[in-house]
């Protein structure tokens, strides 16, 4: 992972605490929430304050996330609201604390001046010995705190204060007054700069979880279904109509079809399909070679095709599929009917505007492996896993293409793969005309587009 590393790949955009004061506070609230201490005098941490660093120190991955089912947090500057989240158990647990900093960020400014502040994502779950536990988890709430208590004590004199202007005989209470002072000089004039930081809620009915192995969990739609990476009856009875294990592309693309979840790469507005199409048969090709022990260092694309010329009849399905679309795109012959069962297949989709898109995209890159830029940008979990298992060839051919095509303008890269964000695009797309019906069975399933069969539509 060094490579990655050296990049700003792996471990990018992460808060550096170098100074005595910020260290001496992480310790403190580390203290709080696990009994432990680091002896580290720098380090970094993403957005929940985990640090590598301290992990590796302390031997233990998961120690601000015991058992992977309440994540606890340290906040030491807002400037953590941009850092990644490490080590993800759940899709959502970002995208929360995000939400959490930015709604509180001016009460955090002032907060995090002073102390560390200190938290937790509580959900009603809190031990998963089976699989049927994960549809117990709906609801997440953060709830936060120095760790000198300065909201709880900001509380207590907000209410003393009141008692002191409503009691008739406040003012000659010197025990209520004596508290008073004493709570003021730890929190300031709370009737002038307010303290709160009140607890909230984040409905949590889609999501991804790393757990048993992988599952995507879909209540909010038109069909409900989790999706397995592992086999569903290694899971058990699971509390949801529909369960459908990843290997089963004809009935997972049905559900995506069916749900309204999945656009054409082809038909999706503002797309250079040619230019995907080629970049993703690259993807394809690397893999390819790097199999045969091929060497990839600068490989070019004209390199790239020199190899796919070389392994003429077998290259693989993938590449064949995506080269009959591209010439269909490119020279307008017939539509080569790409069915849900042919490794191409989810090559060619992305998911369609809406809350779930980053969710949708996720499940994508697991089904389109060989695609490492989508799979670096949506599954990045995945992506550092299957990077530790390639050769140092492919890894190396990886690191320099992300380096040099995604990281120099992530934004422009992920408009132009995957389309505005939602907010910002809002409108529906009319669906695009196909030229016959779509069944809707399993082992039909062409796609969103329909099965077109001649030429454009």
């Amino acid at each position: 992972m060094k490579r990655l590393i050296e990049k700003g790949l792996m471990f990018g955009n992460l808060v550096e605490i170098a100074s005595p004061a910020l260290v001496a506070r992480y310790n403190r609230a580390l203290k709080a929430l696990t009994g432990r201490e680091t002896q580290l005098q720098d380090f970094h941490i993403d957005i929940s304050g985990y640090s590598p660093e301290v992990g590796d120190e302390l031997g233990d991955d998961l120690y601000l996330n015991p058992d992977g089912a309440n994540r606890q947090f340290i906040l030491l500057t807002t400037a953590q609201k941009h850092a990644p989240l490490l080590n993800a158990k759940f899709s959502t647990a970002r995208g929360i604390l995000r939400q959490f900093i930015d709604a509180n960020e001016s009460q955090l400014f002032a907060l995090t001046a002073r102390d560390a502040v200190a938290g937790e994502l509580q959900n009603s779950v809190y031990e998963l010995s089976n699989p049927a536990k994960l549809f117990d988890i709906r609801r997440i709430t953060v709830e936060a705190d120095t760790i000198g208590h300065h909201v709880a004590d900001a509380g207590k004199l907000t209410k003393l204060i009141e008692r002191f202007r409503t009691e008739p005989d406040g003012w000659r209470d010197d025990v209520l007054i004596a508290d008073m002072i004493g709570l003021a000089k730890k929190t300031g004039d709370v009737t002038r700069v307010p303290i709160a930081l009140p607890a909230m809620s984040f409905e949590q009915p889609n999501y991804w979880t790393s757990h048993f192995g992988g599952l995507y969990i879909f209540r909010k739609v038109a069909a409900p279904a989790a999706i397995t990476v592992a086999p569903p009856e290694s899971l058990g009875p699971l509390p949801i109509g529909q369960v459908i294990w990843l290997r089963q592309r004809n009935m997972l693309a049905d559900w995506l079809g069916k749900n309204g979840l999945v656009e054409s790469i082809v038909t999706a507005r503002g797309v250079d399909t040619a230019a995907l199409l080629r970049q993703k048969m690259d993807f394809v090709l690397v893999a390819a070679a790097d199999k045969l022990g091929l060497d990839l260092a600068g490989a070019s694309r004209g390199d790239l095709r020199q190899i796919a010329r070389k392994l003429g009849p077998a290259l693989p399905e993938e590449f064949k599929g995506l080269a009959a679309v591209l010439r269909w795109a490119e020279t307008g012959g017939d539509w080569p009917e790409i069915r849900s069962d042919h490794p191409a297949y989810f090559y060619l989709l992305r998911a369609a505007q809406g809350p779930d898109k980053g969710l949708v995209n996720m499940l994508l890159s697991e089904l389109s492996p060989l695609d490492v830029r989508q799979l670096y940008i949506c599954h990045k979990e995945l992506f550092y896993h299957s990077y530790a298992q390639w050769s140092d060839a492919k890894r190396g051919w990886v690191a320099e293409f992300l380096e040099r095509e995604y990281k120099i303008d992530k934004a422009g890269a992920r408009a132009a793969l995957f389309g505005p964000e939602p907010a910002m695009d809002e409108t529906p797309r009319p669906a695009p005309r196909p030229a016959g019906p779509w069944t809707g069975t399993p082992i039909q399933a062409v796609g969103p587009w329909g099965a077109l069969r001649k030429g454009r539509t």
